[in-house]
């Protein structure tokens, strides 16, 4: 596999290629820049035309983080208490 890197106005770059067999080496100044280690479990997502690559950790934080936002926080412990002893 040949691969070339550069820097863009994004970040770093490589150029891959694709084997016959569909598959790819992530080179490992990419793996080493965002901490990819071996046996990571990765998840690829087509996003606006382009492939997204991350961990599975960082797909469970961010719906971790999604799920917190959205839960709603006024209800508290004291108001849980005293809807029970309605009950």
């Amino acid at each position: 596999m040949n691969a070339s890197v550069e820097l863009d106005g994004n970040g770093l770059s490589e150029k891959v290629k694709i084997a016959a067999n569909g598959r790819m080496v992530l080179p490992k100044s990419m793996r080493n820049a965002v901490g990819i280690e071996g046996e990571t479990e990765l998840v690829l997502t087509i996003e606006d035309g382009q492939i997204r690559i991350s961990t599975v950790a960082d797909r469970v934080r961010e719906a971790r983080e999604i799920f917190r936002k959205s839960v709603k926080r006024s209800f508290s412990t004291d108001d849980f208490l005293a809807t029970r002893e309605r009950d």
